[in-house]
């Protein structure tokens, strides 16, 4: 059986609000992904082979992604 905090995590990054300014059109033109803005953060989600590309990309720009 998965673990629901390890899928999570295969799935889906959470960084504050405005990590990604001026990257969200960058990572929807390039990702298959859902971007969704929470009060004081974003959440982005998308396959677990999505997520790890955008996480490389967002790393590439500067933003740590733990």
């Amino acid at each position: 059986m998965s673990d629901p905090d390890r899928l999570r995590d295969s799935t889906e990054i959470l960084l504050p609000a405005d990590a990604i300014e001026g990257l969200r059109e960058d990572l929807e033109r390039r990702f298959t992904l859902t971007i969704r803005r929470e009060e004081c953060r974003v959440r982005i989600i998308g396959s677990p082979v999505e997520i790890k590309s955008a996480s490389d990309f967002l790393a590439r720009n500067g933003i740590s992604v733990a």
